[in-house]
């Protein structure tokens, strides 16, 4: 066996399965890769924003992060890595983050990250040691489910609530969740299979007829655009370590090794490859990358709920993608001017892209009840996606003095804790 994988080239027809030793065409393969690129790139830079990272930064570690990834896994595991979301909560209680501008503690909040991926580092190596049944036993189908639903559920309020401050905006992302489906459903070919894209792109396109031409809203500004250099460095950044802000940041590995062995489930569930034997070197591979990224001034990085989004619309699992995409990241965090590119998209264009790639993350999470057959009449099932599914979906926050713990996070403990008490209390 070699230590990557050798791409055996297919000519699938749009449906068809292209599985992750498999690859298409490379012009398509690079299609799909620049397509994984943008469905994450929306969530990998408001992430940074929100928490007052650099974008640039960010978007470049996510492409370093996947490539390590990529490399611990032995090319096998199809996967982007890219922002997490379930920092935002203890990076801005760590750092007293305003909203607006550059985070002025940044360094501080490095530190926590740093130590993050460390705590995750050690998870992956006891998994890799001891072996995959004692976590699957912590976090079984139901609660892997669960929190990856969780993921798109606690983040649909992002595009609904934020991304469309006018009734035209509102309208817009109807428009454009309406164009993807559209391609989705009525393409043929390419376009279908990058249906992302393209219909990110018919919607830009309307959005620019509805403003730039006929008035009815804020026009697209490229001046941005022209002004950005093509080339240049992003703004680095040195950790400081801080005891407090590392005790704040580093339980997050908890909720990073769900994500990741959700994401896992569910590529498992989606190729019937078994993903098991792979585990504990994607939490190494997703520590190592962690680090990397706090070490120069990025954010905490996970294996992207986005992307199982796009690979379960179009059927492709290839690695070979993921590692032009990564590759792609590389070039753009050193290009100020495609960033600027990619804000120049309109809010509301990005924000109904958001909801379908969101509620695609949802059902890839009940995909991995149904492909394991998760049985709801057992009230243990029941009680624990129930009550995660609520936690998650509207942000329930526990505060243990300065300590708070958000949506995803109560969702990930509490699957994790409620399915061990009422498992627990059954055998008793």
């Amino acid at each position: 066996m070699s230590l990557f994988p050798r791409w055996r080239p297919v000519d699938a027809p749009p449906g068809a399965v292209v599985a992750p030793d498999e690859r298409l065409s490379w012009p398509q393969t690079a299609a799909l890769g620049v397509q994984h690129v943008i469905a994450m790139f929306g969530a990998t830079v408001l992430a940074p924003l929100l928490m007052g990272f650099d974008p640039n930064v960010a978007i470049l570690m996510s492409g370093v992060g996947t490539l390590i990834f990529f490399v611990l896994t032995g090319g096998r595991v199809p996967s982007y890595l890219g922002s997490s979301f379930a920092f935002i909560g203890v990076v801005i209680t760590a750092t007293g983050y305003q909203a607006g501008g550059p985070n002025a503690n940044l360094p501080v909040a490095l530190g926590g990250i740093i130590a993050c991926g460390a705590l995750y580092v050690l998870l992956g190596l006891l998994v890799a040691a001891a072996g995959t049944r004692w976590i699957e036993s912590l976090m079984p189908p139901v609660v892997t489910g669960a929190v990856v639903a969780v993921i798109g559920l606690n983040l649909a309020s992002v595009p609904v609530k934020n991304m469309a401050p006018t009734g035209f905006d509102a309208w817009m992302q109807a428009l454009t969740f309406v164009c993807v489906a559209l391609v989705a459903v009525f393409s043929r070919g390419l376009a279908q299979r990058l249906l992302i894209l393209v219909g990110l792109l018919i919607a830009s396109l309307l959005y620019a007829l509805l403003t730039n031409g006929l008035g009815l809203g804020k026009p697209i500004d490229l001046s941005a655009v022209a002004a950005a250099p093509w080339f240049g460095l992003p703004r680095f950044a040195a950790p400081v370590f801080d005891g407090h802000a590392m005790l704040l940041i580093a339980p997050v590995a908890v909720i990073l090794v769900a994500e990741n062995l959700g994401h896992l489930k569910a590529v498992g569930a989606m190729t019937g490859r078994d993903m098991n034997p792979y585990m504990g070197r994607a939490f190494i591979g997703d520590g190592l990358a962690t680090m990397a990224s706090g070490a120069i001034g990025g954010t905490g990085v996970t294996t992207y709920a986005e992307n199982i989004g796009v690979m379960a619309a179009t059927r492709i699992y290839s690695t070979a993608m993921f590692v032009v995409a990564a590759l792609v990241a590389l070039v753009l965090g050193f290009s100020p001017k495609f960033g600027a590119l990619i804000q120049a998209i309109p809010l509301a264009v990005m924000g109904g892209v958001s909801i379908v790639v969101f509620g695609l993350i949802a059902v890839s999470g009940a995909r991995i009840w149904v492909s394991n057959r998760v049985d709801f009449s057992d009230n243990t099932n029941l009680m624990v996606a129930a009550i995660t599914l609520v936690l998650g979906t509207g942000d329930f926050t526990l505060r243990f003095g300065d300590f708070a713990l958000g949506g995803i996070g109560t969702a990930t403990f509490g699957a994790i804790g409620l399915h061990a008490l009422l498992r627990g209390g059954k055998r008793g």
